[in-house]
Order: C-alpha cells, then structure tokens, then sequence
C-alpha cells in the first residue's frame, strides 16, 4: 500500500473506528438475535417468521453479492462507490421507523410492515459488503490487517452498548409498544448515516491508472476459475455449511428463554450490553491470533463461540445461563468479524477480493435456507431444546470439519491446482 504513510493508516484507524462505533450505536435497536424476535414476537408474528429471521437476513444479503461483485469489478473511486452503496439501506430503516413512530400498527398482520422493511434493508446490505471489503483493503496494509480491523469491530461494540443501554431506556419509558421500536429505528437510520459520512475522511491507497479493464466474461471466468481450483476454499465452503445451524439457533435465543423465564421484553437492551461487551473482547483477540497464529484458527475459535451459546441454552435452568448465553454470542460475533474479513482477503490474495466475499455468502445462502426450513419443521415435533440439540451436533462436525480439513490459506497460497 504505497499511498499510506504511517500517520495516514492511524488516522484510518480512527475514522474505521468513529464508523464501526456510529453502525454498532444503530443496529443495537435493530438486533437480529434479541431485539427483533422479541420485536415480531410481541407483533403476533408466527413462530415460523421469527425462527427464520436471521437465517432470511443472512440468504437476503447474499442474494445480491455477485451482482454487486460483478457490477463494481472496475471501480476507480473506491471511497465514492462505498458512500453511494452504504446509503441505499437508510430508506427501509427510516420508513420502517417512520411506519411505527407515528402510525403503531397493530393487528394479527402488522408485523407484515416491519418484514417488508426488514427484506429490503437486507438486501441493501448485500449490494454494501462486496464493495465494502474492497474498501478496507484499500485502507489498511494486509501484514497487520487483523490487528486494525480487530481494535475497529472492538468500537462498534463500544456503541453496541450505548446504543443497548438507549434500548433498555426506550422499551422501559412511557412510549407505547410498538412506537418506542419505531423511535429505535429512526435512531438507528440516523447513526448510520453519520457512520457513512465518516467515510468521506478516510486516506484511501488507490487502484493504479494501469490496472486493465475487466469485461462481465472476464469476471465469470474469474470466478469460475476460483470454484474449480481453489480446493482450500472449496473446503472451508464444506465446512461452513454445518457452522449454518447456527443462524435458526440465534433467532431462538430470545424467544425460547422468555417462555422460560418470562423475562420482560426491554431484557433485550440487556442482552445487547452483555452481547457487545465480549463482541469487543473476541474482536480485539481475534485480529491478534489471526495475525500471529492464522485467522482460520481465529475463525475456529470464535465459532466455538457459537456452540457455547448453543450449550448454554440446552442446559439453561435459571437467567444465569441466559446471560451466558448472549455472552458467549457476543465472543462468536466478536470473533468472527475480523477473521472472516481476513479469510477473505488471504484466500484472494492478488486476486479480486469481492468475488470471494460474494462466492461465500452466495454459496452458503441456499444452505441457511434449509437450516431454517428443517428447524421450523422440526420445532413442534421434538421441542425447541432438542431441536437446539440437534443444531448444536451439526455445528460440532462444521467445526471438526474446519480444524482438520480446510488449510490456513496464509500457510497455503492459492495456486492453480489448489
């Protein structure tokens, strides 16, 4: 990265940080693993919508990621493009906020709204994340890579739980149900939109005049290239696919402990606190093992995160386990951000970063489907604990799978043979 001295990448890191911190603020009302279940819950949603919740959040944001890899496989302006795409997701926040604030629908159908709003703003993200990754390796050198983007997510936990501590105050204030969330999600659009106008400060390392023009049969041909010799990462797509059970688990976490314990509903700003606060710790720790010891064991590492949640929640016999749940949650979403961006970037290489972070999502898409498919069939028939025993085994061969099979990509080059 020619173009960024060392005082330049610090002020990066500052803006990356003031960015992460505004985007961890926002989506702390809009929480897909306890604010929105409980959120549609309340609403009189079906049990069936609010298990697909985040697995339908996960397959709407990779629905548009090739499109979005293909359409800016020849960007110059790398800063412009990010700020155009990040600010297609503030219409359905704001409406939906707009919708609930001042209109509090209710009925047997009202959660339509939100969900209509909820679709659209997914598939926003999905156009953002290529483009998005493209950006932060354009600001920020690959040899430390893990160790910025670690201290940066550590930051949107820091707004995580600010914005969890607002959640708390908002759902325990006089504002009526469902206005007080339709309040949430304007704070949300509004935070946002001061994370993306961050991105105006960045120092930005630029493509070279040089770099040659790529055609839409360029692109395919990249990619189809990618799938047939890159064994390493066909691997680690195997692999990911049973680490998928994880995204039906993480819309019943909320839900499921409730009937428990019959906690009130603003517990959710609580578990958003509990949540960011390990999200910082596995964050930070995660971009330091990636750098020193290889971010597939950072990955690893934070995925087990994930099936302590699960384990907690088998086992869940008082609020203590609760808590500890949204804990461990917090260690796995911590962890996985910096690593899974690493991934990326050391299984591109030289080559185009965008069609792997798009290949991933897209690949694996189809494959949440049928997790949340399975569960919602299987939930009324053998019960949600063993249905979280079931998710939990599926993950544990996904992990066996990842430690044993799939290479860490630093130590193993992609080559054409794989």
């Amino acid at each position: 990265m020619v173009n960024l001295t060392p005082k330049k990448l610090k002020q990066n890191l500052f803006y990356n940080c003031i960015h992460e911190f505004s985007w961890g603020l926002g989506i702390a009302f809009h929480s897909t693993y306890a604010v929105i279940p409980l959120f549609l819950k309340k609403l009189g949603a079906p049990d069936a919508v609010i298990i697909s919740i985040a697995g339908l959040f996960s397959i709407l944001l990779a629905f548009p990621m090739l499109f979005s890899a293909a359409l800016g496989r020849n960007i110059r302006n790398i800063k412009k493009a990010v700020i155009v795409s990040h600010t297609i997701v503030l219409p359905p926040v704001l409406i939906a906020g707009f919708i609930f604030a001042f209109f509090a629908p209710t009925g047997p159908y009202a959660w339509v709204y939100y969900y209509v709003c909820f679709i659209f703003y997914s598939l926003a993200l999905g156009v953002i994340i290529p483009i998005w990754t493209e950006f932060l390796s354009h600001v920020f050198p690959r040899a430390n890579r893990g160790h910025y983007l670690g201290i940066s997510f550590a930051f949107n936990s820091v707004g995580g739980f600010i914005g969890g501590i607002f959640v708390k105050i908002l759902l325990t204030s006089s504002v009526a149900f469902p206005n007080n969330f339709g309040w949430g999600f304007i704070i949300m659009g509004c935070s946002i939109l001061a994370g993306t106008l961050v991105f105006l400060l960045f120092n930005v390392d630029t493509k070279p005049a040089d770099t040659p023009h790529k055609t839409i049969a360029d692109f395919w041909k990249d990619t189809k290239a990618i799938i047939q010799t890159h064994k390493n990462f066909r691997y680690y797509l195997f692999s990911r696919i049973f680490i998928t059970a994880h995204f039906p688990a993480m819309s019943l976490y909320a839900v499921y402990t409730q009937d428990l314990f019959g906690f009130d509903i603003s517990q959710a700003g609580v578990f958003t606190v509990l949540q960011v606060i390990t999200f910082g710790i596995g964050s930070v720790s995660s971009g330091k093992i990636g750098d020193r010891w290889g971010h597939k064991t950072a990955i690893t590492l934070s995925f087990c995160g994930y099936l302590m949640a699960i384990i907690c929640t088998i086992f869940a016999s008082s609020m203590f386990y609760v808590y500890a749940i949204f804990l461990c949650l917090g260690l796995g979403h911590g962890g996985f951000m910096p690593s899974a961006m690493n991934m990326v970037y050391e299984f591109a290489d030289t080559r185009d970063s965008k069609i792997y972070m798009a290949l991933i999502d897209t690949f694996l898409a189809p494959f949440i489907l049928l997790m949340v498919v399975m569960a919602s069939f299987l939930n009324p028939l053998i019960g949600t604990r063993n249905l979280f025993m079931v998710l939990g085994a599926l993950m544990f061969v996904g992990l066996i799978l990842l430690t044993f099979w799939v290479k860490e990509p630093h130590h193993r080059p992609y080559k054409v043979n794989g």
